[in-house]
């Protein structure tokens, strides 16, 4: 990702690629090299560490790692407000991922059941995904406020957790699979019907233009943002 969002920059006639850094290399002021905005795509075991660092050289932060918990998310907004800079995480970046999460947040109260299906490569290191958990949350959201009870599921025994992971309510499954790259199902169900909103990502340059929307407009958002739904008018 790092690579890919390297070169989408330096296409872009708008932007000048200043700095590449690595694991191991340090965050400073002189290695950023002036930068105006720095993306972090990394793991989520050091992306809070990243994105701290960032702030506190003060530079706009653009995050595209996921695995963000809500302490670390308080914690990055409370550093950005203290230093006036201006942060964004996004769960995903695909404009269609965000247009997903969008559709079936939505579409959410309509149906009696709703289930997510995450599907990714198997280097992936996190489990359910961002864009997953994310959808889920704001699933259930939507359905809580709308006053709609949780799916129906007579299920008295997963000793194995075939049931997936549950959200707020809202089961979430993984898949690892050699050949995939990053999907994601949202499965809502009536009686006699169904919709299934789907999304497929083939490759990494999806993402590109959602991180360059970012980049563009982070300046001109509050000090923390999470997702790019207000840069897109869906919220």
């Amino acid at each position: 990702m790092g690579a890919t969002v390297c070169q989408a920059v330096g296409d872009a006639e708008d932007m000048e690629l200043v700095a590449r850094l690595d694991a191991g290399d340090t965050i400073t002021s002189e290695t950023l090299g002036g930068a105006q905005v720095a993306v972090e795509f990394t793991v989520p075991s050091v992306t809070k560490q990243n994105v701290l660092a960032l702030i506190d050289v003060g530079v706009d932060v653009v995050v595209g790692t996921t695995g963000w918990d809500e302490a670390s998310l308080s914690e990055v907004e409370a550093a950005a407000q203290a230093k006036g800079v201006h942060v964004l995480i996004a769960p995903n970046y695909a404009l269609s991922a965000v247009l997903v999460m969008a559709f079936a947040e939505k579409a959410a109260p309509y149906f009696e059941s709703v289930e997510v299906l995450e599907l990714h490569h198997p280097n992936k290191v996190d489990a359910p995904s961002g864009t997953a958990a994310t959808t889920a949350g704001r699933i259930a959201k939507a359905r809580a406020a709308a006053g709609v009870p949780a799916s129906p599921d007579a299920t008295e025994t997963d000793p194995h957790g075939a049931r997936g992971a549950d959200i707020d309510g809202v089961h979430v499954h993984a898949v690892r699979l050699r050949g995939l790259n990053a999907h994601e199902e949202v499965l809502l169900g009536n009686p006699g019907e169904q919709l299934v909103i789907r999304q497929d990502s083939f490759d990494r340059e999806s993402f590109m233009p959602g991180v360059l929307l970012a980049v563009r407009n982070v300046a001109n958002c509050g000090a923390f943002t999470y997702g790019l739904d207000s840069l897109l008018n869906l919220d």
